[in-house]
């Protein structure tokens, strides 16, 4: 960090987690107090209400949310989408990620402590978990460095059995988001032969959860996560991150009998928010790539600093500037650049999804066919129509041609109706008076029409002879 200079900058060469032999450092952290601490176990509280209860809410008996890329079907708030709504896909992922670039460049990586599933199911449910089978850090490590006796046995598989019966749930959970609950009971209440493929997901995604939370645990955060990779680039010294305030806690260390309590800083180097954290980092030695913003070390911090009667916040949510400076500077140009395109953005995303209609219907002459003569006064095309039904009912479509005048449609075969969730293809032949055509092409316009209602205007060609 700028401006600490008293800093060793050789922590920078290696990641708190990987020892000085590259093998892997377990991380035994003590479980944090505090108010940010509460503070996210209430929002666990929710957000986990949240995440298992949304696959069973249901509009008119469909669900509210659901994210089927196996049969490339979205639903959200009730609405479906299909791949014919790429635009809309488009335009919402453009302007989500430059929501994230904001939110980023204005306070850190605040999503991950607070929000991120990784960091909520990891920290707020497993660690404690684990702290009330194996106990705190030092039983922990005793315990790993310990022979196989019985209470270590029985510890251990007490652990892993609850944790993967967690996984499996999780598992179950995300794959409802994907598949819906209604099929998601089906796999697990049909016999297993008739949903093998099913099956074999849940176990899938089961141990894939199993695995990150038992060993990888924070190495996603420090390396597969792409967000935290990028949070270098998207962070400037006015982004809110959590920092340590080195003017204020330098040079640190306690006061020793005789000494001018003016010589040092209010941090007394006791590395209460070292031994809290859950990546293993310093945060004294500035913002690093391994931090996740759980708050952790503010809670271990004030803690201390209400104990031997200092002021609190001397790691705190606070910008570079902030500390360097005293002065904080909130709406940057770069925040005001990105806020105005992210407007412009949810404009375009709102009127895509406004102007959207539930029929989508494309119009296209039959390949490989030319015209066809009927008789001395008029000329026939052959089209294909593809219709696609995004609502949970029936529909009976119509066509009526608009231009050119005194053209006639009929439809090969007798239904145009189509089934709810499901796709139309038809054929209709055009029958084109010669007085209308206008040379080898002809424009033509018709009009789909539901119910009485005209969903949309198809626009086409007709192709005839040069002089017809």
């Amino acid at each position: 960090m700028d401006g600490q200079e008293h800093v060793d900058q050789s922590y920078r060469d290696s990641i708190g987690t990987i020892g000085k032999d590259g093998k892997r450092k377990w991380v035994f952290s003590i479980q944090p107090k505090g108010k940010y601490y509460n503070a996210r176990s209430i929002l666990t509280i929710f957000y986990l209400v949240l995440l298992f209860g949304l696959p069973f809410l249901k509009v008119n008996g469909h669900p509210m949310f659901l994210f089927n890329v196996l049969e490339r079907k979205f639903i959200l708030f009730g609405s479906i989408y299909w791949p014919q709504d790429l635009v809309i896909f488009g335009v919402a992922m453009i302007t989500f990620i430059l929501f994230i670039v904001l939110f980023t460049v204005a306070f850190g990586r605040l999503f991950c402590g607070w929000i991120c599933p990784q960091t909520i199911f990891l920290e707020m449910i497993f660690r404690r978990i684990e702290y009330w089978i194996d106990g705190n850090p030092t039983q922990q490590m005793r315990l790993k460095n310990s022979s196989w006796t019985g209470e270590k046995i029985f510890k251990r598989t007490l652990k892993h059995f609850v944790f993967y019966l967690l996984s499996f749930i999780i598992a179950n959970t995300f794959l409802s988001y994907i598949i819906g609950v209604d099929e998601l009971f089906k796999i697990i209440t049909d016999p297993v032969q008739e949903h093998k493929t099913g099956l074999l997901l849940i176990a899938i995604f089961s141990f894939a959860f199993y695995f990150v939370y038992t060993w990888f645990r924070e190495q996603v955060c420090i390396i597969a996560c792409p967000y935290g990779r990028l949070q270098g680039v998207m962070l400037d010294k006015n982004s809110i991150v959590v920092a340590y305030d080195y003017k204020r806690g330098e040079p640190r260390g306690k006061v020793r009998k005789g000494e001018d309590p003016a010589s040092k800083g209010d941090c007394i180097d006791c590395g209460a928010c070292v031994r809290v954290c859950p990546t293993a980092i310093d945060i004294r030695n500035g913002t690093q790539l391994e931090c996740v913003n759980c708050t952790a070390c503010i809670d271990a911090c004030d803690d201390i600093m209400e104990k031997v009667n200092k002021p609190k916040g001397l790691i705190r949510y606070a910008s570079e500037n902030a500390i360097s400076t005293g002065r904080a500077k909130g709406f940057t140009w770069r925040t005001k650049a990105y806020s105005v395109v992210l407007f412009i953005l949810l404009g375009i995303l709102t009127f895509l999804i406004s102007s959207r209609e539930n029929i989508e219907s494309t119009v296209l002459r039959a390949p490989g066919l030319l015209f066809q003569k009927v008789d001395s006064t008029q000329y026939s095309n052959l089209y294909m129509l593809k219709t696609i039904n995004k609502t949970y009912n029936p529909v009976k479509i119509n066509l009526v041609v608009v231009e050119p005048s005194g053209a006639t449609l009929k439809m090969v075969g007798d239904s145009t109706l189509i089934k709810p969730e499901s796709k139309y293809d038809g054929q209709f032949f055009l029958f084109v008076p010669n007085a209308q055509m206008t040379g080898h092409k002809t424009k033509v316009v018709i009009d789909l029409y539901s119910e009485g209602r005209k969903i949309e205007r198809l626009k086409t060609s007709f192709l005839g002879p040069i002089y017809p």
